[in-house]
């Protein structure tokens, strides 16, 4: 079931910006947009005036204060405080209005850190998480929990999507709190303008990721959307991951860099490995599209382009 009016939260973001793209794609031209300065969503009281004045038929929740290992990890309060308030706030408000669909998007640091491999939607709160990103999962898992509840006591219809690590146009170059694909991509590309024969990477190397083109994530929260799902937690990933190395091989292939990685172990891993099930999305017919190198190969014009 389509929706006629739909509000994107976090639309300058990663997944914002995809999900506004495949809506205008797809013909969903009736979308609302709020930038920071126009929508505060850690403003109780403006995001509950908001949603009654616009009363969009479906909201995509993509908002967030997001990072890598380093921002997560030292940024923990902020991390924890505005993802539980921005979740509060918006789940709230849309039952207060009356609005009954939404999709809340979350992140696979929901499922513990010794999660058995793939891991699936049953298996959330069934081990500690991981602690260097603990903050924000709980936060996320909090929104979840939100919209079960709110479904349960209220007859609402928030369903929830659980995208693997992300990546493409728009996404956050910044050493400093971005995730590790746009960070190596970063590394890599200025070794090669430097003529720098070596990269250090965090970490040994080892840990094992699943990389999604956020261009595909947002086809598959589309996908929940006109499908009319309604409760529920969704693995969006591709089914597949790749050692970081592997990750960077990849980048240094599409960079055209020719020098070696050097592995500081003194930095933390973090989780060993995070590979999705995604066989509940695959069953109502949906699997990602974009290839890992085609995906690099894309993000890596866009980056040029604009830094």
């Amino acid at each position: 079931m389509a929706a006629n009016k739909i509000f994107v939260a976090g639309h300058r973001g990663l997944v914002g910006s995809a999900l506004v793209r495949r809506l205008q794609a797809g013909g969903h031209d009736n979308l609302i947009t709020r930038t920071r300065a126009e929508l505060d969503l850690l403003d109780q009281k403006a995001v509950h005036d908001f949603m009654a004045a616009e009363r969009p038929d479906y909201i995509f929740m993509a908002a967030a204060r997001v990072g890598g290992i380093l921002a997560n990890n030292t940024r923990r309060a902020d991390f924890i405080y505005e993802n539980i308030a921005i979740a509060t706030h918006i789940v709230h408000a849309a039952y207060a209005a009356g609005l009954r669909r939404m999709l809340f998007l979350g992140s696979s640091c929901i499922y513990p850190r010794d999660c058995p491999q793939p891991m699936r939607e049953d298996h959330l709160l069934t081990g500690p998480l991981e602690q260097t990103n603990e903050p924000y999962a709980v936060a996320k898992i909090a929104g979840i929990k939100l919209c079960e509840a709110y479904n349960d006591q209220h007859g609402t219809a928030f369903c929830s999507a659980m995208p693997t690590n992300l990546y493409g146009p728009n996404d956050n170059f910044d050493l400093e709190s971005s995730h590790v694909l746009p960070a190596l991509m970063r590394k890599i590309d200025a070794a090669k303008k430097e003529n720098q024969r070596e990269v250090v990477i965090w970490g040994t190397g080892t840990p094992r990721r699943e990389f999604l083109h956020v261009d595909d994530l947002a086809d598959g929260c589309v996908f929940l959307m006109e499908q009319g799902v309604e409760d529920g937690i969704y693995n969006i990933g591709v089914g597949e991951d790749v050692t970081i190395r592997e990750l960077a091989e990849v980048i240094a292939d599409v960079v055209g860099f020719d020098g070696e990685f050097v592995f500081d172990t003194s930095k933390p891993d973090g989780t060993p490995r995070k590979l999705l099930d995604v066989g509940r999305m695959k069953k109502l017919g949906w699997s990602a599209k974009t290839s890992l190198r085609d995906g690099i190969a894309g993000t890596y014009d866009w980056y040029r382009e604009n830094y």
